[in-house]
């Protein structure tokens, strides 16, 4: 088959990350559609005929996107796209049918995978909804569509049939993760456009070393997912392959849970010791799934970042979303991060259960006392399919959402103690609190002193501080 893959275009001008747990508008970030150039691969390996468009890493118009699907034949087109930017996504399936109105659309998104009858409602010219699992669902949909198969043996999609929709069993994960082929980097014009955080320290890339996330934090799209996992040797093999053909400098972690098997860990940082892969690269993780020797392991292979979801500073909040960490492990591992020279990102939201003026301000001395490097302050974003969305529908205190309002830097809910304007003040505090702290600026200058690289990248992350704050007053900021 002719398959025709296309990442949409930007929103109002700001790229969007569109990546499972990812799936947000983020204005200083140019992210590979990793999950995209994965799927290709995995249809190039079934004898598929596969091209494929980044319309938001190359800055793309609608009518360039248009003179692109125009330019080839092609049976099926395949395009991911995120609930706050629905209806602007969903204009690269209505090109299609006006252009090649045979071709199947086909639409992927991770965080309204539960509502797939409301999201064929919806995006009217969509014919399939890939659910979830694309890994293990989207070779077989495509093998069906080819072969004129049934497609409601096909699990993890939702498509129309006749004037219903129908919607196929839960799919399973992929059983072995290291069966998936090298992501199809080949199918971009080059690494040239993304970055993470700030425009420097390039060829960079994202990549999945492991996906999903067993813990059960109520608030999370991934919460209670299989953990897949790939093998140090595969992860060296795509590293190694980065390297000879793309000379990488900057590579993502993009995993939930990077550190889940600290053994796993200790022999992918060998193998880029012993395989003298020269980069540097981030991730994320959990704050009880590190300790100092496996963080002075982390480093000595490369790691110059890692992400923590800290979530907040007062433990009965935490306790409240079954976070399974505690604020004094959160203390600690920002502490041994910075003892091995990692610099440390913390994610927090204000607006949980139970959250109050004072459990909110717990928050903002936390991030003034530990000082991480970077800091992202959320409101809750009540996403679908988490268990904190259907408890705050059935106990009422959740009208009902328009997914496509669900940014995290603009309150949809309040709690019992604070209304939705106060979470958005309390928000922007946090903020002016870390940015306006002498530490903190003194902190970060002498860790970009550290290395040329150290510097460009600290360089532009403060002015991105600096326009995101006086410019955009921390609106469409993660």
């Amino acid at each position: 088959m002719n398959v025709a893959i296309v990442n949409p275009p930007r929103f109002d001008g700001d790229s969007v990350v569109r990546e499972e747990r990812c799936e947000v508008v983020e204005r200083y970030s140019v992210l590979e559609p990793y999950s995209l150039l994965q799927l290709a691969s995995l249809l190039l390996a079934e004898g598929h005929r596969v091209r494929l468009l980044d319309a938001n890493g190359e800055n793309a118009t609608f009518p360039e996107v248009e003179s692109w699907l125009r330019s080839a034949p092609y049976d099926a087109l395949i395009l991911r796209f995120t609930p706050t930017t629905f209806d602007h996504d969903l204009r690269v399936a209505a090109l299609s049918k006006r252009i090649h109105p045979e071709a199947r659309t086909i639409g992927i998104c991770w965080t309204l995978r539960t509502m797939p009858t409301e999201v064929l409602r919806e995006a009217l010219p969509l014919d399939i909804y890939l659910r979830h699992e694309y890994e293990s669902v989207g070779p077989p949909l495509i093998n069906a569509l080819e072969d004129g198969g049934r497609l409601d043996l096909v699990p993890g999609i939702a498509y129309r049939e006749n004037s219903h929709v129908a919607v196929t069993d839960n799919a399973r994960p992929i059983a072995d993760y290291d069966a998936i082929p090298l992501p199809a980097y080949q199918l971009l014009d080059s690494l040239d456009p993304y970055f993470i955080s700030a425009p420097a320290c390039r060829p960079f890339t994202i990549l999945y070393a492991s996906k999903g996330c067993p813990f059960a934090c109520s608030f999370c799209t991934v919460a209670k997912t299989a953990w897949k996992y790939r093998s140090a040797d595969s992860v060296l093999e795509e590293l190694g392959h980065l390297r000879d053909h793309y000379r990488i400098r900057t590579v993502s972690f993009f995993d939930e849970t990077f550190t889940m098997n600290k053994k796993r860990v200790r022999e992918l940082c060998e193998g880029i010791r012993r395989e003298r892969i020269d980069i540097r690269w981030y991730c994320n993780t959990r704050v009880h799934l590190v300790d100092p020797d496996l963080l002075r392991t982390m480093r000595s292979a490369g790691c110059s970042g890692i992400s923590f979801g800290v979530e907040s500073g007062n433990q009965q909040i935490l306790n409240s979303v079954s976070k399974q960490a505690t604020v004094a492990q959160a203390e600690q591992a920002i502490r041994w991060a910075k003892e091995a020279h990692i610099k440390t990102y913390c994610a927090f939201i204000l607006g949980l259960p139970g959250e109050t003026g004072e459990t909110a301000m717990d928050t903002i001395r936390f991030a003034l006392r530990t000082l991480p490097n970077g800091a992202q302050f959320n409101v809750l974003a009540p996403y679908p399919g988490t268990e904190l969305y259907e408890t705050l529908q059935a106990s009422g205190a959740l009208p009902d959402i328009n997914w496509r309002g669900l940014y995290q830097d603009s309150a949809v809910v309040g709690t019992d103690g604070l209304s939705k304007a106060e979470l958005n003040r309390l928000r922007k505090l946090a903020y002016t609190k870390l940015y306006f702290s002498p530490r903190w600026w003194w902190q970060n200058l002498r860790s970009a002193l550290e290395s040329r690289d150290d510097f460009e990248l600290a360089s532009r992350y403060g002015l991105r501080v600096l326009s995101n704050y006086f410019v955009h007053g921390m609106q469409g900021s993660h």
